[in-house]
């Protein structure tokens, strides 16, 4: 898959530098001819025409280079990568378009008021201008095609710009024309519709320029289209299990995109759940920015489908442990909680006598509805040991189990039972067979009857685990 993805982005890092090294050859050989053609003629409009092909060249070159920087990997003094390259050389070729606009407006008007110029008409210029259109509308479909492709600014600024001259030659040739028919009719006004046609020209340009300016300088500064971030918070706020998403924000550079996202989730959720949410989440967002770095930081949050039960488990969890025979007593509207906690066999009274007051505290604190909680304390043992060698033994425990059982009517099987020692301690283990729809309220009163008559006949045994199964499990 990485391999895959560094072939992808070298073929598209390629195809792009292709296309801007066709744009400087055209644009070198297109200012070129409009260079000549505007010294030989003293129009204005070629002039300014050719100045508007020199700066594509500026600005194919910049391109170049740009998409050469930009396609470099990350690095430590760039964890973002090198995409960036890409908008400034789109936003550089933007300031020199617009300054080259400027002068052009000037010199047109020196022109009208103050000092004209005497064109000297020639079919050269006309012939420069339909081959100079003819090559700008391949090139700016060629470099939009590839932008398009590859979500490349600097591209879609040089073919935008390139559009342009097309309808910049157009008003010179125009301009060009009325001066000739000027000179041949003698309608001396016709003698301005050169520098008017310069004019055209550079507001057409100052026009572009303040376009691509406000683009690319939204992408510098990092501002992302709104649509596109309400699009990805509706899309991942959809996802069922996520609760809210507190934060957002979207980053270009050059072609790429990063989005960081903060979602809220049930705190009660394992890790694994929590990261397939996050998967969705990562999916939602490539469904609208397919190439997308994605970053998603998961936060716990309390829901109001929580039980008091839940909200205990959850502060127990906070404090990584785990409560089991969980329970709630109402007294005279006084609710006290009484949980099952284990702990490591080896911890002092002391620190497990501090460790539970901590518990208890955040639960009271956390749960203010709690007036008390009573905490039972359980070894949890931090060794494995091998059981010893114990049949006769084994065989009358088993048999006290199999009579306890017995002496109720909803037991119906009790099978799979282990008997080992840990220690001084005795352990047994096993399943029992119950009605497929016997209520859990009953199921869990049925083994604790179980367990609480077995242990009367049995005091030696330390820990009783049984596991309830319902019939249908045992037929298949």
């Amino acid at each position: 898959m990485v391999s895959y993805a560094i072939s992808t982005r070298t073929l598209a890092t390629t195809e792009k530098m292709e296309a801007a090294r066709n744009s400087i050859v055209a644009a070198v050989g297109i200012t070129l001819l409009k260079l000549f053609a505007g010294i030989t003629t003293g129009s204005l409009g070629m002039l300014s025409d050719a100045l508007h092909s020199g700066l594509d060249l500026t600005g194919a070159t910049l391109t170049y280079f740009s998409v050469r920087m930009s396609s470099k990997p990350a690095d430590d003094d760039h964890t973002y990568g090198h995409g960036k390259f890409e908008n400034m050389s789109a936003f550089a070729e933007t300031l020199i378009m617009a300054v080259t606009a400027v002068w052009i407006i000037a010199e047109a008007a020196k022109r009208i008021f103050w000092t004209p110029l005497e064109l000297r008409h020639s079919l050269w210029p006309v012939l420069v201008l339909i081959a100079s259109m003819s090559v700008d509308f391949w090139r700016s479909r060629r470099l939009m095609a590839v932008a398009k492709k590859h979500n490349s600014a600097a591209l879609r600024a040089d073919a935008l710009h390139f559009a342009s001259d097309i309808w910049a030659s157009m008003a010179v040739l125009v301009g060009l024309l009325a001066t000739w028919v000027g000179g041949q009719w003698h309608l001396k006004w016709l003698d301005f519709a050169d520098p008017m046609a310069a004019m055209c020209v550079s507001v057409m340009i100052l026009r572009i320029s303040w376009q691509m300016a406000r683009e690319t300088l939204s992408v510098l500064l990092d501002s992302a289209p709104a649509e596109t971030r309400k699009s990805m918070l509706d899309k991942v706020a959809a996802i069922h299990g996520v609760l809210a998403v507190e934060q957002a924000r979207i980053r270009r550079a050059g072609s790429s995109y990063f989005a960081d996202l903060t979602i809220a989730l049930p705190r009660g959720l394992s890790f694994q759940r929590s990261e397939q949410l996050v998967e969705e989440a990562t999916s939602a967002v490539h469904s609208l920015l397919p190439d997308a770095d994605v970053v998603i930081h998961t936060v716990p949050r309390e829901t109001k489908a929580e039980s008091i039960f839940d909200r205990v488990r959850a502060i127990a969890l906070r404090a990584d442990v785990s409560v089991h025979d969980l329970s709630v007593q109402s007294t005279s509207g006084h609710l006290q909680v009484e949980q099952h906690l284990e702990l490591p066999e080896n911890m002092l009274l002391r620190d497990a006598h501090d460790f539970v007051c901590h518990l208890e505290s955040e639960i009271l604190k956390g749960i203010p509805e709690i007036d008390a909680v009573l905490t039972h304390i359980e070894s949890l043992p931090a060794t494995i040991e091998d059981s010893e060698d114990m049949i006769e033994e084994r065989e009358r425990i088993e048999q006290l189990l199999q009579q306890s059982a017995a002496r109720l009517p909803e037991i119906l099987d009790v099978h799979a039972v282990s008997i080992t020692r840990l220690g001084q301690h005795l352990s047994v283990s096993c399943h029992c067979t119950l009605p497929d729809d016997l209520p859990m309220s009953k199921v869990h009163e049925v083994i604790t009857e179980l367990e609480d008559h077995f242990k009367l006949q049995a005091p030696e045994v330390y820990r009783v685990l049984i596991h309830p199964e319902p019939v249908t499990d045992n037929i298949r």
